[in-house]
Order: structure tokens, then C-alpha cells, then sequence
């Protein structure tokens, strides 16, 4: 096979990666929402972080075995993972209250907290560009919230929160990137999450009172594990340019399954600042990616120049 086919190949098994995603993970917050009307959010929280934790058991303590654990900042990686789980039950919090397509928009201004975020924590300079694109960003969440107007759902802002809690957890992905291997970090949200959400089971725990219900719970881990782990596949096989703009895709699989099971039609604020915060969102990357381009083709000087 051809080097150009292969590349052609790639991308169309990364574009269906991302469909998959769009699929799944967007089951995964509408199972969660169902559930959170009748059940403890710990609860639901622990069903997903344990089918996670089982689905990182299943597929790299055979390759790795307790190796996973060894990492070189474990502080850091607690800290990072209890940031995720904080964000995750924050989320699942404010499902029953919120459309599911409200809920995936808002959650999409986490890049922008990040890129807002990054001198503070990081120290990386950020372009003008990138400022522009966080404004935009963030002037097409208030347009899916539009705080003050009659009817405005407080618990949106909960999404608020969760992003950025969210965005600290990225952030810290990005320090540790170059200390441990991704298979160890993985298995440290799933090991962080599944304890921290253990601890309180016992007082809250409710027996599934359906086998739909039990069905759901033992989905949530299905598809959460599978959801995130199309995506990063899609991330090894294509460029983060060429495959990024396929998560927005999510909000679509959102809608759909709002209006399905729910009966929930996103409004037309509600398209209109998903569209803006997708097209700031793809303006972002596409800044930095040419950003990066004129830093490698920067010439270099020796010591001497």
C-alpha cells in the first residue's frame, strides 16, 4: 500500500473514530441523566469510574502489570485525577436540571479556560489570536446561558464549573506528558476516581430497581471507556487539526438524544453559541498550529551568532 493511501486510510478510520465518539459519549450523559433523577450522583459517578477502572484492569495489567502505578510525580497525578472526578460529578450533578445539547455546549468552553489558564500555570505566552478566540468563545456560552433573562436555569452554571475544573485537570495532563506514559495516567483517573467515589458508597448506595435501570449503570462505564478511547485513538492515527474539529460533533449526538429521550429541542441561542463556540474553538487550534509552523521554520542560530 502507498504512503498516500495509508494517510488516506488513517484519516477515514479517525473520522469514523470520532463518529463513534459523537455516539457514545453522549449515551454516556443521557444515561446519566436518566439515572440521576432516581439515584445518589456518587452512585452513578462510582458505576462510571469502576466500569472504567475494570476496562484499564481488562486491557493493560496484561501488557504492564503494576508497572502502570510507577510514575514519576504521584502527587501530581492524585491531584489531577481528583480534579477529573471533581469535574465529572460536578456534571453529572447538573444533568437532570439542563438539555443534554446545553450541558455538551457549555462543556466545550473548557479549551478556553486552558488557553486562558496557560500563562498562570504553564507560562506559555498566548497570542493575541488565541485571546480573540477565548472572547468569542466565551461570548457564544452566554448565548446558550444568556444569564438575566427571564427562565435563565441556574444550574447551568454548574457546566461552568465543571469546565474548569476540567481545564486544571488538562493542564496538569500537560506538565505530567513529558514524565510518565499516557497508559499511566489513564490508569490513575480510573484508580483515583473509582476509590474516591467508593468511599461514600456504603452510605448511599440504592439497588437498582429495574433491569433498565441496572442495564444503564452497567453501560456507564461502557461507554465512557470506549467513548474516550476512540478519541484518542483518532489522536494517534491524524492530526489533532483534522481530527479536533469532529468533537463538536458531540453536541449534535447530544441534541438528538435530548429530543429522543427526553423530549428536549435545543432553542436557536442554543445553536447559534454552539456554533460560535465550535468555530472559536477551531479558530483556536488552527492559531496554533500555525504558530507552531513559524516557530520550527524560524531560522536557528549557533552559540556563535
Amino acid at each position: 500500500m502507498s504512503e498516500p493511501q495509508r494517510r488516506g486510510d488513517d484519516l477515514n478510520r479517525a473520522v469514523l473514530y470520532m463518529i463513534a465518539a459523537a455516539v457514545l459519549i453522549p449515551l454516556l450523559n443521557a444515561s446519566a441523566k436518566y439515572l440521576a433523577a432516581s439515584y445518589p450522583i456518587l452512585e452513578i459517578a462510582w458505576a462510571r469510574y469502576a466500569g472504567h477502572f475494570i476496562y484499564m484492569l481488562l486491557f493493560f495489567v496484561p501488557q504492564r502489570g503494576l508497572r502502570m502505578l510507577a510514575c514519576s510525580r504521584p502527587v501530581l497525578q492524585l491531584v489531577r485525577s481528583t480534579l477529573l472526578c471533581i469535574s465529572t460529578v460536578i456534571f453529572i450533578t447538573g444533568l437532570p436540571h439542563v438539555p443534554l445539547a446545553t450541558a455538551a455546549a457549555i462543556s466545550f468552553t473548557g479549551p478556553f479556560i486552558v488557553t486562558a489558564l496557560a500563562p498562570l500555570v504553564l507560562g506559555e505566552r498566548v497570542g493575541a489570536r488565541r485571546w480573540l478566540a477565548v472572547a468569542v468563545g466565551f461570548a457564544g456560552a452566554l448565548a446558550v446561558v444568556r444569564p438575566g433573562v427571564d427562565g435563565t436555569n441556574a444550574a447551568v452554571f454548574l457546566f461552568f464549573g465543571s469546565a474548569f475544573a476540567s481545564a486544571l485537570y488538562q493542564l496538569l495532563t500537560r506538565k505530567l506528558a513529558a514524565h510518565d506514559p499516557a497508559e499511566t495516567s489513564i490508569t490513575y483517573i480510573a484508580l483515583a476516581g473509582f476509590i474516591l467515589t467508593t468511599i461514600p458508597l456504603p452510605f448511599i448506595w440504592e439497588t437498582p430497581r429495574s433491569w433498565l435501570d441496572a442495564a444503564l449503570f452497567l453501560s456507564l462505564g461502557l461507554f465512557g471507556g470506549f467513548g474516550h478511547y476512540f478519541i484518542v485513538r483518532a489522536y494517534e492515527i491524524a492530526p489533532a487539526p483534522f481530527v479536533s474539529p469532529f468533537n463538536y460533533m458531540q453536541i449534535v449526538g447530544a441534541a438528538l438524544l435530548g429530543f429522543v429521550v427526553f423530549g428536549q429541542l435545543p432553542d436557536l441561542f442554543v445553536w447559534l453559541g454552539a456554533a460560535i463556540i465550535a468555530g472559536s474553538g477551531i479558530f483556536m487550534l488552527y492559531a496554533e498550529r500555525r504558530n507552531t509552523a513559524a516557530a520550527s521554520a524560524a531560522p536557528r542560530l549557533s552559540p556563535g551568532e
